[in-house]
């Protein structure tokens, strides 16, 4: 472990003196802070800033104010409140785990014991700690990208955190600075330090309360920590979706496998080429008419680039189809899960379909 620059003692000093003065402390997760709202919580943060979370909160807590509604939700319901978050093997494993939660734990999380709780689907050793932490006071330890981030700085640690070397002297440091009292509170601090004084981009270093210990602000080279990870070219893959309209001008929607891209979510169908979306237009359509294509744009994953090549067709119905297909009424939509493109095409469909009932109207001029 890097030399502490501070004891325990006056580390927590300092930084809960920061947080009672400013931090966050009307967080809807924090009133009340069960460890269901602090799990759901804490796992809509990952990836995932505190201002985006907090209205996805409060409606997913709205709909499913406990373990059990969650566990006995059908996963699509679960997948359409997420909509728009992101990374949905998230939601998935917040299913799935609340499902086992469920059968496993008699409806409540094991936070008695942070082995129990890195058991479930989703939840590793710093989102335990968050949990142990925050929903019951007890001592637990977290080591999320805003600690890291944090703590790289104070000590001016080298090497990129997810490095198993690094990522452990890291944990060392988090767990000797983390109190036997106030755990919440320090929690909490932790995650508000990071997230708004020793930010990535700008850090407010003037106004840090370790400005006079911080290795890496005394060096000049606060934006050279953490280091990055070494970075590889994105690579590029193509695909087709297939906007398929019946008369009704309803879109025909396909379930993604439970894993994998999208996984569980509906989308478009989907081809490799636009021979195959041709194909199966051809097979699987009655009296097809195909329009201009729409503009290709690119959505990116953490790991590759995807172009996306929309080709808009109007139908009359359809033959000998899969079974994991639903016609998606635009002006009656019901709640599905969408992938995040999916969701952008439909809402531009929709509001061409309105444009075009506005012009075509009695008495428009």
């Amino acid at each position: 472990m890097p030399t502490p620059r501070l004891s325990p003692g006056e580390f927590q000093k300092r930084l809960l003196a920061w947080f009672d003065q400013h931090g966050r402390h009307d967080l809807p997760w924090q009133s009340p802070r069960t460890p269901y709202r602090v799990w759901v919580s804490e796992i809509m943060l990952q990836q995932t800033q505190v201002a985006t979370v907090i209205d996805y909160f409060n409606r997913f807590m709205a709909r499913f104010p406990t373990l059990d509604a969650l566990a006995r939700a059908p996963q699509d319901e679960v997948l359409h409140l997420w909509t728009g978050l992101g990374y949905y093997a998230r939601a998935r494993n917040l299913h799935k785990a609340a499902q086992v939660a469920l059968a496993e734990h008699g409806g409540e999380l094991p936070v008695e014991s942070e082995e129990a709780l890195i058991a479930l689907p989703g939840i590793g050793r710093s989102t335990a700690g968050a949990i142990i932490a925050q929903s019951t006071g007890k001592r637990a330890v977290i080591l999320d990208g805003n600690v890291k981030r944090s703590l790289t700085r104070l000590h001016a640690v080298p090497g990129w955190p997810g490095r198993p070397a690094v990522e452990r002297k890291l944990w060392s440091l988090a767990d000797y600075y983390t109190p036997a009292k106030r755990l919440a509170d320090y929690t909490q601090a932790m995650m508000d330090f990071g997230a708004t004084l020793c930010k990535r981009g700008q850090p407010a270093c003037v106004a840090c309360p370790f400005s006079d210990v911080c290795l890496a602000f005394a060096h000049g080279e606060v934006q050279h920590y953490p280091e990055s990870k070494p970075k590889k070219a994105l690579p590029t893959r193509q695909t087709f979706m297939l906007l398929l309209q019946d008369a009704k001008g309803r879109v025909w929607l396909e379930q993604r496998p439970p894993s994998g891209l999208w996984g569980g979510l509906w989308s478009l169908p989907q081809f490799d080429t636009q021979q195959a979306l041709d194909d199966w237009v051809a097979m699987h359509t009655v009296a097809p008419q195909h329009e201009p294509a729409r503009p290709v744009f690119t959505h990116t994953f953490s790991h590759f680039r995807l172009e996306i090549s929309p080709q808009p067709v109007v139908c009359t119905t359809l033959t000998g189809v899969r079974e994991n297909g639903v016609w998606y009424d635009l002006n009656d939509p019901p709640e599905l899960g969408l992938a995040a493109p999916v969701k952008r095409l439909l809402t531009q469909a929709h509001a061409e379909a309105r444009t075009f009932d506005l012009e075509n109207a009695p008495g428009h001029a």
